[in-house]
């Protein structure tokens, strides 16, 4: 199955009363320089454009991850090789033995590949440092002065203001959770994206400072604000945060968990790209910074599917399932979403005609048997599909049987799934930088409800591992039977074919998310 779409595909704007036909997505993030995370090398430091400029005047500087035995500092033998194949260490991830690089060197990851004690390598990206696109493809619906004023009406007693627009709340029973709990504020989610403003007042009672970096670079920083999107780049990753833990204050909208912390990890270039050592960084830092929880709305540049017998992909396999263990290990539970091509990710093969998205991207097919979607289709990461105001899969979004864990709102056009008044629009609202509040959809939407009933959870049952939190939120879902036939669009045609028990099939997993049971059971 094949679809043209952009490089962003995990969140979707969605003009309202439309179809999907023009829906286009969107992403970016920012800066970087150094600073302490246990089990680092500190080498290059300053911004990617800093970077670019100290390397390579001609700008043919790449990325590469060196993957060697986790556990050691690299060898001494692995350094010399690095530096006489055109190398610069930037920063070394002992404890998983992942090594980022900057070379000139076109034949680096050929060269660095056979030197004994290197397991693999190769390119994170195509493009030279910085990626060479800059521009951000549609943008969140803002909520008006007057939509405001008439949700505040609507509003019943004991909601915030704007809490009567979000359909997505009752649909996961996160309403009738919060007559129980909010949350422990001793949980953190953290938001692996493109940058949280925790300047919003609807954030800024539940944000961890501690707990949030800018890892853009593949190397922490630290610096104050470091973790915001700047002005010009993309809302996304403070739309997630909003969804996650608004607080509850009386102040704009409600968040599925308003009584837990967030947190925010900027691993998104500013041309909106998220690149491998950036989200290895990400799962390292939450691994060691008391994170219970990460949400993961994006797949990992240049491929969308990462296939194991390209040298160079494999190295990027390898690197981030590395990393996204690791945080497992250390008690971090890791969701993301599933996309938003409405792909079968159990068929036997896809065509895939984005990648390299920061090259000249061609139709492959590919076996997502072999070839992955990173971090979605990892090991041990929740992965979640999307389903609009009526309860049913969004038009968009990815499925698969024994892929698809559970299932939450993401939203969909209102032209397919029309939400009860008086909610206005089938999409979800979340917070945008600069205090203001929008609509946006996607499995970008879904992963953080999943991840915000996952912190319910960590809150119900505070010494729980991920292995049971996991299981709790499987065991807790609301068994949704398929959908059959999947004809979204009323056109007679079937859209999708869904697979599996009600208890578990391709659409919903092992079902919707039950925020109630989160904090009940």
């Amino acid at each position: 199955m094949t679809g043209p779409h952009p490089r962003f595909r995990r969140a979707i704007a969605i003009p309202l009363g439309m179809t999907m036909a023009g829906a286009m997505a969107f992403l970016p993030g920012a800066t970087a320089s150094a600073a302490d995370l246990p089990g680092t090398v500190a080498g290059v430091t300053g911004a990617v454009n800093d970077i670019l400029g100290s390397a390579d005047a001609d700008g043919t500087a790449l990325s590469y991850v060196v993957n060697v035995r986790a556990g050691h500092a690299p060898s001494a033998q692995v350094k010399k090789a690095i530096a006489q194949a055109g190398g610069t260490i930037v920063t070394s991830y002992d404890r998983i033995g992942v090594i980022v690089v900057h070379s000139s060197n076109p034949d680096f990851a050929k060269t660095i590949r056979k030197v004994r004690g290197v397991e693999s390598a190769g390119n994170t990206r195509n493009a030279p440092l910085p990626a060479q696109s800059t521009d951000d493809l549609g943008t969140p619906k803002t909520l008006s002065a007057t939509e405001i004023s008439a949700a505040k009406t609507a509003a019943a007693a004991g909601q915030d203001p704007l809490e009567s627009l979000q359909w997505d709340l009752p649909a996961i029973k996160a309403d009738k959770a919060h007559e129980k709990t909010l949350g422990s504020s001793k949980v953190t989610v953290a938001v692996i994206d493109t940058g949280v403003d925790d300047t919003h007042p609807d954030l800024a009672p539940n944000f961890d400072r501690a707990a949030s970096v800018n890892c853009v670079t593949g190397k922490p920083d630290t610096t104050d604000g470091a973790w915001r999107p700047s002005a010009g780049e993309s809302p996304h990753g403070t739309h997630v945060a909003g969804e996650i833990a608004a607080a509850k204050n009386g102040v704009g909208m409600t968040g599925v968990a308003p009584g837990v912390k967030v947190a925010g990890i900027k691993v998104a270039t500013t041309a909106g790209y998220f690149y491998t050592e950036a989200v290895v960084c990400g799962f390292m830092w939450a691994a060691t910074h008391g994170v219970d929880v990460t949400n993961n709305s994006y797949y990992t540049d240049p491929w969308y599917f990462n296939c194991t017998d390209d040298p160079d992909q494999k190295a990027l396999v390898d690197a981030i399932t590395r990393a996204s263990r690791y945080a497992e290990k250390e008690g971090v539970v890791n969701v993301a979403a599933a996309g938003n091509e409405n792909y079968d990710l159990a068929a036997d093969e896809i065509t895939d005609p984005v990648s390299p998205n920061d090259g000249t991207p061609s139709d492959r097919v590919i076996d997502p048997s072999k070839c992955f979607d990173i971090p979605t289709q990892l090991p041990g990461v929740v992965t979640v599909a999307a389903t609009g105001a009526k309860g049913i899969k969004s038009s968009f979004s990815n499925y698969g049987l024994g892929v698809i864990d559970v299932a939450a709102p993401g939203g969909d056009s209102t032209a397919y799934q029309t939400p009860q008044p008086p909610a206005t629009s089938g999409l979800i609202l979340g917070t945008l930088p600069g205090g203001k509040w929008g609509y946006m959809a996607g499995t970008s939407m879904a992963s953080p409800h999943v991840a915000a009933v996952a912190a319910l959870i960590k809150s119900t049952h505070p010494y729980a591992p991920p292995a049971l939190v996991k299981a709790l939120l499987y065991a807790e879902a609301d068994a949704t039977p398929c959908t059959d036939p999947y004809d979204i669009n009323g056109d007679g045609k079937v859209d999708a074919v869904c697979e599996g028990s009600k208890n578990r099939n391709g659409f919903y997993g092992w079902g919707t998310v039950d925020a109630l049971d989160a904090v009940t059971k």
